[in-house]
């Protein structure tokens, strides 16, 4: 049995490792298709495990529609960034150093507002067995997409065209 994590905890190591994995994919040494694969199963399963353990939470005990609106948001747009450089055929392409430059920064600025908004608001409302609980779900719910292999190209596909207006 692993011990108990704390949700903000995972939340906080899950953006560290996608930063990680963007470096990776800027580096002429390294194989920037592997990190990006990596990246866009983390992304996803990042994603979808705050969607369904943390982002009720906040919706129920604090009211806090907005937030979780435009985080779901800012998620949203980064996938579909995600999308248009998985769809590149060569990353080191100009336009596969273009779309991973806007994917630096839809997913810098999304990690930056969740860090300053819904990570802040579990640290100081929510107590520590509470997080940890959180901590389990979110874990769980990652892991078993992550074993799914939920970054895959058609997977992506599917999440931007669900979520595409009418």
């Amino acid at each position: 049995m692993h011990p108990a994590q704390d949700v903000v905890e995972l939340i906080l190591e899950d953006h560290r490792t996608l930063e990680d994995l963007l470096r990776l994919m800027r580096s002429t040494e390294a194989d920037r298709s592997a990190a990006l694969h990596d990246f866009a199963h983390l992304m996803i399963a990042h994603g979808e495990a705050e969607r369904a353990s943390v982002h009720p939470v906040l919706l129920t005990c604090f009211e806090d529609d907005d937030t979780v609106a435009h985080i779901e948001t800012a998620h949203q747009e980064a996938v579909k960034v995600l999308f248009a450089l998985l769809r590149v055929r060569d990353l080191a392409s100009a336009e596969g150093e273009w779309r991973l430059q806007q994917l630096a920064c839809a997913t810098g600025r999304h990690t930056d507002e969740q860090e300053r908004t819904l990570v802040n608001r579990v640290r100081e409302t929510l107590s520590r067995p509470c997080r940890e609980e959180l901590g389990a779900g979110y874990a769980r719910t990652r892991a078993d997409l992550l074993a799914a292999r939920c970054g895959s190209v058609a997977h992506v596909h599917r999440l931007v065209h669900a979520t595409a207006p009418v």
